[in-house]
């Protein structure tokens, strides 16, 4: 029986819905709290890609609604100061939400910075707390992108339960919390990763696939079996022949998308939703913190 041609899994139409729907939500709560809810991104040096990122949610906070307090330090700022700035942020009573824009130079501890951070504060889902409150399945901040990976795959109706899912990739970023959120939408999960002896033959056996590594076109035709849902999480930064830069995921999507059920385009996909889950985060903190009712709540995020 022939494949049916696959579906994008749109991830900035979904994005853009939720965005709107948080539009709603903190109109309406405004006159409850008196204030907006406040992100505060911290973000070091000049990395073009770090300072991209920074500028769309700052661009998707002014739509929806929240206050957005930036800090942008030197490259050369001291672990002390930034620690200094967390605390302050903390002790704010205007903000609900911290981030610490990643990857920082390397005289830094990103670990240790993650650790300064309130639990209740902590947009991205990374603090251990908040981690450890996936593994235990109770409610809390979730990791953005894998709260946004969940999110797109409950869109289309796509089930996890009953399938085999592999994950290629072990952050704490991406890797280990989706792996989790699989597991506990009854998927049977399998995590590859560099040390993988036979990494084709691992991803062939996936009906789902969630490449989530940082390497360009890693996942290629050859290791997709067909009918697979292909999540492409990896955002490269690459340059053509004419040294015009573009952006690529992990997987090898001209090649790949013919062989799967559905895909996500990289741009398009899991980084819009990586953006409105972190908005999202920010307004459910800002409920708990204000006492104030946060409705609509879905499985994969709480």
């Amino acid at each position: 029986m022939p494949l049916q041609p696959p579906v994008l899994l749109d991830g900035k139409q979904l994005a853009q819905q939720m965005q709107d729907a948080l539009a709603q939500k903190i109109q309406h709560l405004l006159p409850q709290v008196g204030r907006p809810p406040g992100l505060a991104v911290l973000m070091v040096g000049d990395n073009p890609a770090s300072a991209a990122y920074v500028r769309n949610k700052e661009r998707a906070c002014e739509r929806v609604g929240i206050a957005s307090f930036g800090h942008h330090f030197p490259a050369d700022v001291s672990q002390a100061e930034l620690t200094q700035v967390i605390h302050q942020l903390n002790a704010d009573e205007r903000v609900d939400g911290i981030l610490v824009q990643l990857p920082l130079p390397n005289h830094l501890d990103a670990e240790a910075l993650l650790y300064e951070i309130l639990p209740e504060k902590d947009a991205d889902g990374l603090h251990p707390m908040n981690l450890g409150r996936l593994v235990r399945k109770e409610p809390g901040l979730k990791s953005c992108t894998p709260a946004g990976v969940m999110r797109l795959l409950e869109q289309y109706q796509l089930s996890p339960q009953g399938k085999h899912a592999v994950v290629i990739g072990r952050s704490i970023l991406v890797g280990k919390p989706i792996a989790l959120m699989l597991l506990d939408a009854n998927a049977t999960v399998t995590m590859a990763h560099s040390k993988t002896p036979d990494l084709k033959a691992t991803v062939l056996a996936a009906d789902i696939v969630v490449a989530a590594v940082g390497q360009p076109n890693l996942i290629t035709a050859d290791m997709v079996k067909p009918g697979a849902i292909v999540i492409d999480v990896g955002i490269n930064r690459v340059q053509d022949e004419s040294g015009k830069a573009r952006l690529v995921g992990d997987v090898d999507f001209a090649n790949v998308q013919p062989r799967s059920s559905y895909i996500t385009p990289v741009p398009g996909g899991v980084g819009a939703m990586t953006v409105a889950m972190l908005l999202e985060n920010t307004t459910w903190s800002y409920c708990q913190r204000c006492k104030a009712s946060y409705n609509d709540e879905t499985p994969t995020q709480r």
